[in-house]
């Protein structure tokens, strides 16, 4: 059998150059090698025999392919492997010793078993980075129990907070605790290659890579701004509060006469405009609401006043009298609003692809925007084992070696 081999990048962006092997499966992974991708990293998806990463399968789908993963692994190739058997594990690793990063988001101790911990692969490849993303992180009494997002948000204590006062916790529509490990698992991976540029000897010509051990809980954790350090100083257990911003005021969501906005008037200067703009100089001018603190005391007298206003008023009347004096305001966006809204576009927020099977489909731009080296969609998303002839050798649809 050919040696697997990873051609290098063509195409630009900061990351050309840099070779990726993606484990993963379904979310916070595969969200880490399409962000990567995104920037030009060369990103190899090792996917297992017959259906391949369930995503391709998930919500939406169209001509037998989820239109979810048009996005999620675009700029990426897909190679077949069942990493269950000998042969596959040694491809794989093949593939390895010639990546720069490898992503997994398997439950820990999983590579260990296969024989592809840290230790095994850093012996043949001393620069690789390796991404490790799972519920409860490499270690702790709860790394081997299973973890997926929904069960991350409600450890790190974003659940509790969601929803209204006395009622159940909702969740926030999309898979939060997913996206925020990966986010974080793409910063960890850049602060390695950083790490890994500046250890470059005669012994370790690419410099020494290390573990990036991301735990789900810990990236929603690490957004709860001032929760902990509330509880440590006050024994404040913050509750749910619907819409609002709890201890900043004014900032929540108000009904209009036909749908709701937002407006964060929690600036000490907008809220004086604000307080004006909606007829209320009395409140405005009062010397105990100039700053937050008397606000906070007061927002439910505050809310009611924004609200006879707002109630009053049409979304588009309300959005264009505020932004006329500079005060935060926005309509609450379905996805058709986000579609038809001329920022995104102009901003290059919404692009439109073709897929191979001749469909034409608007997806989510890339981000973040940069001026000289900006990101870009290179390649549609891979049919399930579309380059094993480049990178393994033999042709997509090719029996599998058995288990052994």
């Amino acid at each position: 059998m050919r040696t697997p081999h990873i051609p290098p990048t063509q195409d630009g962006g900061p990351l050309a150059g840099l070779k990726v092997v993606e484990l993963g499966q379904l979310i916070a992974g595969p969200f880490a090698g399409k962000t990567l991708g995104d920037f030009g990293a060369q990103v190899i998806k090792v996917e297992p025999p017959g259906t391949g990463d369930p995503l391709r399968q998930w919500r939406v789908v169209q001509d037998g392919t989820s239109v979810w993963w048009q996005v999620q692994s675009r700029n990426k190739q897909s190679v077949v492997l069942d990493l269950r058997t000998d042969e596959g594990r040694a491809e794989v690793r093949r593939l390895i010793d010639e990546a720069d990063v490898l992503i997994e988001n398997f439950k820990p101790g999983t590579l260990e078993k296969w024989g592809m911990g840290y230790e095994t692969l850093a012996a043949r490849n001393p620069g690789l980075i390796m991404l490790r993303i799972s519920g409860y992180g490499q270690d702790g009494p709860y790394r081997d129990l299973p973890g997926f997002a929904v069960v991350a948000e409600a450890m790190g204590g974003l659940r509790h907070l969601m929803g209204e006062p006395g009622r159940p916790p909702v969740r926030a529509g999309v898979s939060l605790g997913d996206t925020l490990a990966a986010l974080h698992g793409v910063i960890g991976v850049l602060l390695a290659l950083q790490t890994r540029a500046k250890s470059v000897s005669p012994e370790a010509p690419r410099g020494r890579g290390q573990v990036v051990d991301v735990a789900l809980y810990e990236a929603v954790f690490n957004c709860m701004e001032s929760l902990l350090p509330e509880y440590s100083a006050a024994g404040l257990v913050r509750q749910p509060a619907g819409s609002a911003l709890p201890g900043i005021a004014p900032s929540n969501a108000y009904r209009c006469a036909d749908g709701q906005v937002v407006i964060g008037g929690n600036g000490d200067s907008i809220y004086k405009r604000l307080m004006a703009a909606i007829g209320r100089d009395d409140l405005g001018e009062a010397p105990d609401l100039a700053h937050n603190a008397g606000r906070a005391a007061r927002v439910d007298e505050i809310d009611a006043a924004i609200t006879a206003w707002t109630v009053q008023r049409p979304v588009a009347e309300v959005v264009a009298t505020l932004q006329a004096v500079s005060v935060p305001v926005g309509r609450i966006y379905t996805v058709q609003d986000i579609a038809e809204d001329p920022h995104y576009r102009a901003r290059g927020m919404i692009e439109r692809i073709v897929t191979t099977t001749g469909q034409v489909l608007e997806v989510p731009g890339i981000v973040p925007k940069l001026s000289a080296t900006p990101g870009a969609i290179r390649t549609l998303a891979p049919g399930l084992g579309e380059h094993d002839e480049t990178l393994l050798g033999r042709r997509p649809g090719d029996a599998l070696p058995g288990p052994t």
